[in-house]
């Protein structure tokens, strides 16, 4: 997919960065986006004084073209960032994907094109992730925007949120650090990368969260048009599908269609018994329901059971944990399967 992007890159870089920069930090230009000249000297400022060595990856749809034009004035003038430009719209997991495959750093940072926390948060994500943690998430606490975001925030952790199992309180935030080869491990696809902790959780790694001061720009009320949350929910329902069933798809397909077989099966066998005693069934729409439901719930469990098909004969080829190597304090060690 890089391939065909189009790319705009300073002709020389900074002698800081040199060709290996410790740090990469991937600006997604998806929605919202504030001035991104402003946003990367805030950054690059908390970085220079942490003493890192870093470059600043912005990736874009081709209709912020006109947003990127301040960061090709500050390329000329040797500042350590590139710019990305998607051929189309591809959607926020796409175009990190894209960032990911020209990072060069060996940890890499996530950041939103608007503001969300302090910029001095990274300083905490990089000390998680220099002290063994796979992936390091800033938390916006405490809360201090309006009641409404706040209680979307809480409709979204009251659904994805369980995945977790509790330990994260702030999915939606996209100021996270983690190691480039955890990143690229991670499979990505659809609309998943705002879930990112929730795949990491699932394929191993370690994930913590790093509680940062919200930032003032991110207090105004937020509400998004009905498409927008119908896809949330399907995300949602997805990401549920495959973090608790991948392996058991029976158990989700089963359980929904034996609930319709059940119900259908219920209503024609009173039906049935309704006919023996005299009671015409033509001229009633309940007998369509009863057989519609029915076959649907038979459809539903035979899908599941190709699926534990699938799985039973992939089984002996995958693995779906990741062994850890006993560690020193300090020290964080994954085996990859």
């Amino acid at each position: 997919m890089t391939e065909t992007a189009t790319r705009e890159r300073a002709s020389a870089m900074p002698t800081h960065v040199g060709n290996h920069p410790e740090l990469s930090v991937i600006v997604t230009v998806v929605e919202r986006p504030e001035p991104l000249d402003a946003l990367y000297r805030e950054y690059a400022a908390v970085l220079a004084s942490c003493g890192r060595s870093y470059e600043f990856i912005f990736v874009a749809h081709p209709f912020f073209h006109e947003m990127l034009e301040p960061l090709l004035a500050l390329q000329r003038q040797g500042e350590s960032l590139r710019t990305i430009e998607s051929p189309r719209s591809i959607g926020e997991t796409a175009l990190l994907r894209m960032g990911l495959a020209d990072a060069r750093g060996s940890i890499v940072i996530t950041v939103p094109a608007y503001r969300q926390v302090q910029p001095s948060a990274l300083r905490e994500l990089l000390a998680a992730v220099d002290g063994g943690v796979d992936l390091a998430v800033a938390r916006r606490w405490p809360r201090l925007d309006s009641k409404v975001n706040r209680l979307q925030h809480l409709a979204l952790h009251l659904t994805a949120g369980r995945l977790a199992n509790g330990t994260l309180h702030d999915i939606a935030c996209g100021v996270r650090a983690a190691r480039r080869d955890v990143l690229q491990d991670i499979p990505l696809y659809g609309d998943f990368a705002r879930f990112l902790p929730l795949l990491a959780i699932y394929n191993g790694y370690s994930v913590v969260e790093v509680a940062s001061a919200q930032h003032p720009s991110d207090l105004p009320r937020r509400v998004y048009g009905p498409g927008v949350y119908v896809r949330r929910l399907i995300d949602i329902l997805g990401l549920y599908f495959l973090l608790r069933f991948t392996e058991k798809p029976l158990r989700f397909f089963g359980l929904i269609g034996s609930v319709l077989a059940g119900i259908g099966g219920v209503a024609l066998i009173v039906m049935f018994v309704q006919r023996l005693l005299g009671q015409p069934l033509g001229n009633r729409p309940l007998l369509l329901l009863a057989v519609l439901l029915a076959t649907l719930g038979v459809q539903a469990i035979a899908l599941g059971l190709v699926g534990e098909m699938i799985v039973h004969f992939n089984a002996s080829r995958r693995r779906s944990y990741r062994l850890r190597e006993p560690r020193a304090p300090g020290s964080d060690s994954v085996r990859a399967p």
